[in-house]
């Protein structure tokens, strides 16, 4: 029996022990895209054992042809590979305007070449060996951050954020908040945890050019934080010497 074979049949074993919400997951599509053999088999098994449909592919220009035929929610995606690499693959669904997440999986390990990832429009990117682990919950992470985008809404237990309309529900109770308010509010619970620093924050949320200083951020945390006391979904945590984070309660 082969190491692969070996590492294959520990993955099943270890996945399909694990109560990880397989009702959330079984509509979702994913294509596995390396020249690799062994690596496409791993990932295939890993990602099927969470009830994940899987296809694959061994290169840019396939990967195009299944796409063609089949509807894709997120690609996990080699960069080395023949034909058409990850780079070229990602520059032209880009530039096609096609929004669809991209996992980037490579042995390429220094600064650079993860820049020219993101440059060309990676959404996110994990180095070999590969951390199954890390790679389901980047997974997780980056399919939940296109349903927000897609459905412009943040759900968090009776609480619903809705970004057409600005405003918060609880309940039934609607709040129609200011712009920027409830714009820094999607920001932070976009990704629950992420600590933003107050620069981050005004540069996403006021712009480059905005003449207002870092000291906004702060004053629109604290509306925030008065308008939402008590409310038991979430709260803005400061973390010292950094900047401000949401944190999910629900």
């Amino acid at each position: 029996m082969t190491a692969c074979v070996i590492i294959l049949y520990w993955v099943l074993a270890c996945c399909q022990v694990r109560s990880c919400g397989f009702g959330e997951m079984q509509m979702v599509r994913i294509l596995v895209v390396d020249d690799d053999k062994n690596t496409r088999r791993l990932l295939e098994a890993v990602l099927a054992a969470e009830n994940y449909t899987v296809f694959t592919a061994t290169n840019g220009e396939e990967a195009l042809q299944v796409m063609d035929r089949e509807h894709i929610d997120l690609v996990v995606l080699d960069i080395m590979m023949p034909k058409m690499d990850g780079y070229e693959f990602t520059r032209i669904l880009r530039e096609s305007n096609n929004n669809l997440p991209i996992l980037m999986v490579s042995a390429k390990q220094l600064p650079e070449d993860r820049h020219r990832g993101f440059i060309v429009g990676t959404d996110d990117y994990i180095t070999k060996p590969i951390d199954v682990e890390e790679m389901l919950l980047r997974i997780k992470a980056l399919l939940r951050r296109a349903q927000i985008a897609a459905e412009r809404k943040i759900v968090i237990g009776d609480v619903v954020l809705d970004y057409d309309r600005l405003t918060v529900t609880k309940n039934g109770e609607v709040q129609e908040l200011p712009q920027k308010e409830f714009m820094l509010l999607f920001k932070l619970l976009s990704y629950p945890g992420r600590i933003f620093t107050r620069i981050q924050l005004m540069d996403e949320i006021w712009g480059n050019e905005s003449d207002s200083g870092w000291e906004t951020v702060t004053v629109h945390i604290a509306r925030l934080r008065k308008r939402f006391e008590g409310w038991e979904e979430f709260e803005i945590v400061s973390v010292r010497g950094l900047g401000y984070k949401a944190v999910k309660k629900v």
